[in-house]
């Protein structure tokens, strides 16, 4: 897709991966919404900022119909970025902080997703990719809910895009390794480091997933650091 003009919808923009695929998407000549709990500490012509809690189809509601309002119904992408884990032993792990996982990382997906569809099936074009992690393929010590979520994601955007994919719509997962960035700040014993991929590379995977001849569909992408331990 030439993604000059296009609107996309952007969700976790405040900073990390998503942050930088808004920043990428707009150097391409597209306009933007970040759908965010949090303003990012950024500005842009073609930039728009839309207060959204994903776990929330209240809040996805209300972001929906602003950027409706502000930008037309003419949305053809979507970037389901918006997600956060939790690490520890499952039998002594707060009920709380799991539900918590599940609805931002995987009913944050459905809530939004549900919206754009008819727009892009109307265009009879439409990207929707979804940022899961190498813990939707396999699992990880200490983090059964987190990696329950991204499993969910896996199997959600597969379906997606056997329901979608006459409609002219895409829908593609990419699955990263460790980055650097926020996602590892409450989790004891875990820092980001610089042996982590980069959140630009990671950007620039999914930009370049969006930007593929109509009729060419990637469906899943894993990227993970080539050294994540560093040289040895």
């Amino acid at each position: 897709m030439d993604l000059k003009d296009k609107i996309a919808v952007v969700t976790g923009v405040s900073k990390g991966v998503g942050l930088e695929v808004v920043k990428q998407l707009l150097e391409k000549g597209a306009t933007v919404a970040g759908w965010g709990r949090t303003a990012p500490d950024f500005t842009h012509a073609n930039f728009h900022f839309f207060t959204c809690d994903v776990s929330n189809e209240d809040s996805v509601e209300e972001a929906f119909q602003a950027t409706n309002s502000k930008l037309g119904t003419d949305i053809r992408i979507l970037v389901n970025n918006a997600g956060f884990g939790i690490a520890g032993a499952t039998e002594t792990f707060s009920s709380e902080d799991w539900k918590a996982m599940f609805d931002t990382n995987v009913h944050g997906i459905f809530y939004v997703t549900k919206r754009l569809i008819p727009g892009m099936k109307a265009a009879d074009e439409g990207h929707i990719l979804n940022v899961a992690s190498i813990a939707g393929l396999n699992g990880v010590n200490q983090f059964a809910g987190y990696v329950g979520t991204k499993h969910a994601v896996r199997g959600i955007s597969h379906s997606l895009y056997m329901e979608l994919r006459d409609f002219g719509i895409k829908v593609s997962t990419i699955y990263p390794g460790s980055i650097q960035t926020n996602f590892f700040d409450d989790i004891p014993g875990m820092d980001a480091h610089e042996n982590m991929m980069r959140p630009i590379d990671v950007a620039s995977t999914i930009v370049q997933t969006l930007e593929t001849h109509p009729n060419y569909f990637v469906v899943d992408v894993e990227c993970r650091p080539l050294r994540p331990k560093g040289k040895k």
